[in-house]
């Protein structure tokens, strides 16, 4: 469990628990991170999630005040929902896959597989976040199809922050790492139906990560 999904896990705790009502603020973020053994940047990632989640709110210049007990039941990132996002990819993301393996170019190729070393190397999750959207950028780029290209691209403004909350909360990244592995390998392999079920595989994993 990283430090992360630990903290947030103890601020879902403490939200649930007796001693606390909603309205109330939380104790300030050094007192936090300090209870919680963690830095003041993981703390944030921590009630970030907990924010998307409908438990927190953080009040610029005031703190952070406790919304809800219970996580509301419809998820939103970059303006649209967890159910949009997880019809629509399938019919982006998997198309451009098939054509990545029938049309991209060796250094493009290499390109994939030097982001997924540094993905496995990183240490930080808002640097693996950040290569993970390069890595489906990059997928979409090697499709030759601009359209799909520039779809990914905007879409990304809500899947980052996606990404970002089922790391934290569903500790994703390793599983993810492997998932993107096997992508890259089919489309190696030039075989667009074996591109196209890698993606629709790892898209299942993340549909099923945010229906728990």
């Amino acid at each position: 469990m990283s430090a992360a999904e630990a903290t947030f896990q103890a601020l879902q705790a403490l939200i649930a628990s007796d001693g606390v009502a909603i309205g109330d603020r939380l104790p300030g973020e050094v007192e936090l991170a300090r209870r919680f053994g963690v830095s003041r940047a993981i703390l944030r990632e921590a009630l970030g999630a907990c924010a998307t989640l409908g438990l927190t709110e953080t009040l610029t210049g005031s703190g952070t005040y406790i919304r809800a007990k219970k996580p509301r039941p419809q998820l939103t990132f970059g303006g649209y929902s967890a159910v949009d996002l997880i019809e629509a990819r399938p019919h982006i993301e998997i198309p451009a896959a098939g054509y990545a393996a029938e049309r991209r170019t060796p250094e493009q190729l290499d390109r994939m597989r030097s982001l997924l070393d540094r993905m496995r190397q990183a240490a930080d999750l808002r640097a693996w976040v950040r290569l993970d959207g390069e890595f489906h950028r990059l997928i979409a780029e090697a499709s030759g199809n601009p359209v799909l290209a520039a779809m990914v691209d905007s879409l990304r403004q809500a899947l980052d922050p996606q990404s970002e909350f089922l790391n934290i909360t569903k500790a994703r990244q390793s599983s993810s790492d492997e998932e993107h592995a096997r992508i890259v390998e089919a489309i190696a392999s030039g075989s667009a139906e074996a591109a196209r079920e890698m993606l629709a595989r790892h898209l299942s994993q993340v549909a099923e990560a945010l229906a728990d």
